[in-house]
């Protein structure tokens, strides 16, 4: 496994972590969601991903448990803040009183005093922007988080902020990217860089979709990520003909080049070095092992115009708002 800075932070965190989404909040039994995370310790795996509103509580709850049973400087957690937690209308988004509900339920919930990275899972447009940042900076200032970062804000969020607060204000931002997903490449991954924020990003194998056994006009596999229906709640952004045919193309790719696809896939997206980690889902150990193999590959100009030349306009390129996500600044 190797390891790449986070941003402007001092953490180095492991270019394939393990995330908690659509499995660990519900979609897996325990017996293998333990035997998933002890895998990405055994794999050299060293950053966790997670949020609040997985399940709401149940990932946080579940790693919780097993993270505990770790020395914890040997992990690196991050969790995020945003989502409903209940079913008060008022029990979500980024008011600094939530901020500072859902910062204290979390740390409880995952056994640790700190989190190493705090999240703001989307942008809140009905909060004045210096009001969450103020509540984000009293985490970090109370010892409760070591760095902060976001999901899925707009480029014009993201400048706001660091007008307001400057560029060390984040460490890192949490987009979707991959082969299937390239939108953050239009405009989001440049802002980023030039204010030394670095990239985690979440579903780089487009939910299974870019492993290749889903295939166009046939029912998805017995036991797979679409075959569950708790797993399977965002799969229209990933899933359709046009999508399953291209990744079909990328198939003899992967191959002739002596990778699997879920290799092909993760070692494509951190051919970006704006991407500190590709943040993966798995639900057996072998899974686990599978993407970690990807860190360190490197994949030739020819591999990556083939690449390009299989997934034609299959691709999102955006720039493309995210799912939940909201357009807009509010100020004080």
């Amino acid at each position: 496994m190797q390891y790449r800075k986070l941003g402007s932070s001092d953490l180095e965190v492991s270019e394939i972590s393990l995330g908690s989404w659509l499995t660990y909040s519900g979609g897996v039994e325990a017996d293998a969601t333990r035997a998933c995370t002890e895998a990405a310790f055994d794999a050299g795996i060293n950053f966790f991903d997670t949020a609040n509103v997985y399940g709401r509580g149940a990932a946080e709850t579940a790693w919780g448990e097993i993270l505990s049973a770790h020395p914890r400087d040997s992990y690196i957690l991050a969790t995020k803040v945003w989502g409903p937690m209940s079913d008060d209308p008022a029990d979500r988004g980024l008011s600094p009183a939530q901020i500072a509900k859902q910062i204290d339920a979390s740390l409880a919930r995952l056994r640790t005093d700190y989190v190493d990275l705090y999240q703001a899972h989307r942008f809140d447009p009905s909060v004045p922007i210096e009001d969450t940042i103020e509540a984000f900076q009293r985490v970090v200032e109370q010892g409760k988080a070591r760095y902060l970062g976001f999901s899925e804000w707009t480029t014009e969020q993201i400048q706001a902020a660091v007008d307001i607060a400057g560029p060390g204000l984040f460490a890192s931002s949490q987009p979707q990217y991959s082969m299937l997903w390239q939108a953050p490449e239009a405009e989001l991954l440049g802002l980023c860089a030039a204010d030394d924020i670095a990239q985690i990003v979440w579903s780089p194998l487009a939910q299974g979709v870019l492993t290749g056994k889903y295939r166009p006009g046939r029912p998805v596999p017995e036991g797979s990520r679409f075959a569950s229906e708790e797993m399977s709640a965002s799969k229209d952004l990933v899933y359709s003909d046009a999508a399953l045919e291209a990744v079909q193309r990328l198939v003899p790719i992967a191959e002739e080049a002596g990778m699997s696809m879920p290799t092909l896939a993760l070692a494509w997206v951190l051919r970006r070095p704006e991407v500190a980690s590709a943040i993966t889902g798995a639900s057996r150990p072998e899974q686990v092992y599978d993407n970690a193999a990807a860190s360190g590959v490197t994949l030739s100009a020819d591999v990556l115009a083939a690449v390009d030349e299989a997934l034609g306009t299959a691709p999102v390129t955006g720039p493309a708002l995210a799912p939940l996500a909201q357009p807009g600044v509010k100020h004080r």
